[in-house]
């Protein structure tokens, strides 16, 4: 996994986070031992698997399927992985986070119903929670040095420069409170509507829209600080933490009124 967005392919992926060992769900060793007592959902292919929405694979898992919840791990884990890092600054941080946001998964399936903003909101929030409590409890250092090129290309000097100046917004959006950081992540780096953010932050549609208003002026401020504008970040503003382009830049933060 890199910051730059390439998750792991799924043979790693079905290693790391399925809760047994690939074996059957509740065989001997496997830590899905302890929902033995769930009744085995009917076999599918795998391409019928895929044609499931979230709430039925949600089913599965709560009976205890690994198939089912090794293929919501692949439809969910990158964007939550781009989340963490952009949250904590630190791609193995993300990685923990990630993990123990898909152990929970596993162990809530058999509860877990489908409201508001289904699982996908659901997994948002868990994530988002974690990495709050992960930076009350750890102090994580961000680091994005750009370490010295003697690249002779053609505009080498100018793509060195943008690294320079997506490194400084990455540094200067880590340093917002979390909450702000937290806002301006879901609506700007994911995409999240004010709705859907709301319901993962646990806010009303209002409180969001005021808490965005307050992000954006502060992370507005600190980047014309540092004279950094959308012309210095374009196409690189989300390289340090995964992800679509330019980010808070490209959506408005830079250069518009709050």
């Amino acid at each position: 996994m890199t910051l730059g967005g390439e998750f792991m392919g799924d043979a790693v992926l079905a290693d790391i986070y399925a809760p047994g060992s690939g074996s059957e769900a509740g065989s001997a060793g496997s830590t899905t031992g302890a929902y033995r007592d769930r009744a085995a959902p009917d076999a599918l292919s795998p391409a019928a698997l895929a044609r499931l929405d979230d709430t039925a694979l949600m089913q599965r898992v709560g009976l205890g399927c690994e198939q089912a919840f090794a293929l919501l791990v692949e439809r969910h884990a990158t964007p939550l992985y781009r989340v963490a890092a952009r949250m904590l600054g630190d791609g193995h941080e993300a990685e923990d986070v990630v993990q123990d946001c898909f152990t929970r998964l596993w162990q809530n399936a058999p509860r877990w119903q489908a409201s508001g903003a289904g699982l996908v909101g659901w997994l948002h929030r868990v994530t988002m929670n974690l990495c709050f409590d992960r930076k009350r409890r750890f102090r994580v250092v961000v680091t994005d040095a750009v370490p010295d090129s003697a690249d002779d290309a053609p505009l080498a000097d100018h793509v060195i420069a943008q690294a320079q100046a997506c490194a400084e917004v990455a540094e200067i959006l880590a340093g917002l409170p979390e909450r702000y950081r937290a806002a301006l992540v879901l609506c700007y780096y994911e995409g999240f509507s004010n709705v859907l953010a709301a319901q993962v932050l646990d806010l009303n549609v209002k409180a969001l829209e005021s808490l965005l208003f307050r992000a954006r002026r502060q992370m507005r401020e600190l980047l014309e600080a540092r004279r950094i504008t959308c012309a210095d970040v374009a196409f690189r503003g989300a390289s340090s933490a995964g992800g679509s382009s330019s980010g808070v830049a490209g959506h408005g933060v830079i250069g518009q009124g709050g």
